[in-house]
């Protein structure tokens, strides 16, 4: 069965930023091998009018997720640096993007791009129903995104040939995957949408 898209749906594109790909400081392996796969989504939903959401970390210097700062990770996507930039490759749509900033405060982590952001706002007021996530990582990012989707009401769809996980500890990103359908989550591929 093919998912046809309608006016109330939205894809979200979570962190596909500099730091977190190949060579950054917080590396997602073959991070950018999903880039050509989230292109074509991103094309298809803005030919067919749907917005596009792109979420990004934006952090002070001195995060609270920071080594140094009570957090577990390397510094990263620091904002205004070439680190936290998305990736050149991906595809913006010039007059179709809303760019989603979170951990923009030094005292408040946020893996959803939910989390401290106007991006329920933004849906609401649209009347978006159905949410399709991809991006990085399928483990952190993606999986808190989608989780914090379901929690508000969205259909949510995760699209597994568009995103990438780190699995810090080995079977992480499988383990996200199947909280995710738990949790309501219906796991698609481009071919699956029309």
């Amino acid at each position: 069965m093919k998912l046809k898209l309608n006016n109330f749906d939205a894809l979200i594109i979570v962190d596909l930023q500099n730091d977190f790909m190949p060579n950054g400081t917080l590396p997602v392996p073959d991070g950018d091998k999903i880039i050509p796969t989230l292109n074509s989504y991103i094309e298809m939903f803005y030919k067919a009018g749907n917005p596009v959401y792109f979420t990004r970390d934006w952090h002070p210097e001195n995060h609270i997720s920071f080594e140094g700062f009570g957090g577990i990770w390397p510094v990263h996507c620091v904002q205004n640096t070439e680190g936290a930039e998305f990736h050149k490759d991906l595809y913006i749509p010039p007059d179709n993007k809303f760019i989603i900033s979170k951990g923009v405060k030094k005292e408040f982590d946020a893996y959803s791009g939910f989390q401290g952001t106007e991006l329920n706002d933004l849906l609401k007021e649209r009347g978006i129903k159905r949410i399709f996530v991809g991006g990085v990582a399928t483990d952190y990012c993606v999986k808190n995104t989608v989780l914090g989707g379901l929690n508000l009401g969205y259909q949510v769809f995760v699209l597994e040939d568009g995103i990438k996980g780190v699995d810090v500890n080995r079977g992480d990103v499988e383990r996200a995957l199947d909280l995710m359908l738990e949790k309501g989550a219906v796991i698609i591929n481009k071919g699956e949408i029309k």
